[in-house]
């Protein structure tokens, strides 16, 4: 496990290249689809990087649509179905769309897309409402080995996805039976964390950004950081790691587009999102997020999935999941 763990930080890290100069043509608006409803990570991400690319002038206008369904199958669905109409157009996506090809959630995967880049790396979460007796995932650990049924877990994708993969992870690093976990699965982090407020579920595995605002606010106590040291962002927010239990994540997010985008215009698009990483605008959204920067452009972005493919269905097949 400690290994498998390990090697998604270190196949992120190896294909992280720069985009190299390109001759391209010129971008002047993108329209986001976004697979879930507001207020997950997906949703911050292409909203973060619309901002970076609009307030740094790289482009003029950016658009958003919000597309639920399908474990985020829906909108993939509709770039591949209506691609020629879809040039425009940027869909974000990250792990969960090579989990859910491997579990057969829906039957195409990264490959039937067009790969733009990978943007950046977000640490996954554990948090608890504010009021909570849970103090931290000692606590929590605790409650589960106590009345596992009596626990339940939330996360903003499906079961098997990837807040249910992280969630497992760490209660597998504590000596539980991650296949017993109770996972109450919802449509995006946004009605997730809604959840966690109302006290539907006891505690959220989550992306850190998404953690990150609420924590602030004081409606929510991050227990529990996939990171291998706290991250700057949250400062007060312990890692696993550091409470003795050795999971450690970090969820990549990036781009795609319509299948039959001509290549001129993909590589325009590459070239964008490689010249937002040198400006203030994007440091101002990475920082205020806690994201890491983490730039797989055009192949090796492919090269980049292939190999999660493999690590990701190794670490489910460990966990029981596949």
């Amino acid at each position: 496990m400690k290994n498998i763990a390990k090697s998604i930080v270190l196949a992120v890290a190896s294909f992280a290249i720069s985009t190299g100069s390109l001759s391209a043509m010129e971008i002047n608006k993108i329209h986001f689809l976004i697979p879930g409803g507001a207020g997950g990570g997906w949703d911050g991400t292409a909203r973060g990087t619309g901002e970076a690319l609009t307030k740094s002038g790289l482009i003029d206008s950016a658009t958003y649509e919000n597309m639920s369904g399908g474990g985020g199958g829906k909108a993939i669905g509709y770039l591949i179905e209506n691609s020629k109409s879809n040039h425009g157009t940027l869909m974000v996506n990250s792990t969960p769309i090579v989990i859910r090809s491997l579990t057969k959630v829906f039957p195409q995967n990264f490959r039937d897309l067009t790969l733009i880049s990978g943007t950046i790396g977000d640490y996954a979460a554990l948090v608890v409402n504010s009021g909570s007796s849970l103090g931290n995932f000692d606590d929590l650990v605790k409650a589960y080995k106590k009345n596992p049924s009596d626990v339940a877990i939330g996360g903003g994708s499906v079961p098997g996805g990837m807040d249910h993969l992280v969630a497992a992870m760490a209660f597998k690093a504590a000596g539980a039976d991650p296949t017993k976990v109770k996972y109450i699965p919802f449509d995006a982090g946004g009605k997730a964390m809604a959840a966690l407020l109302s006290g539907e579920i006891d505690a959220l595995s989550t992306g850190f950004s998404e953690a990150v605002a609420l924590e602030q606010a004081g409606k929510v106590r991050i227990i529990g950081v996939t990171s291998n040291e706290r991250v700057p962002a949250a400062p007060n927010a312990p890692t696993l790691k550091e409470q003795g239990y050795d999971a450690t994540f970090v969820n990549w997010r990036g781009f795609f587009a319509a299948p039959d985008l001509p290549s001129n215009k993909r590589r325009a698009y590459i070239e964008v999102l490689g010249k937002m990483y040198d400006t203030p605008e994007w440091e101002k959204v990475r920082a205020r997020n806690g994201w890491v920067n983490i730039h797989n452009p055009g192949d090796s972005f492919m090269d980049f999935l292939s190999s999660q493919e493999e690590v990701i269905g190794n670490l489910m097949r460990e966990l029981g999941f596949l």
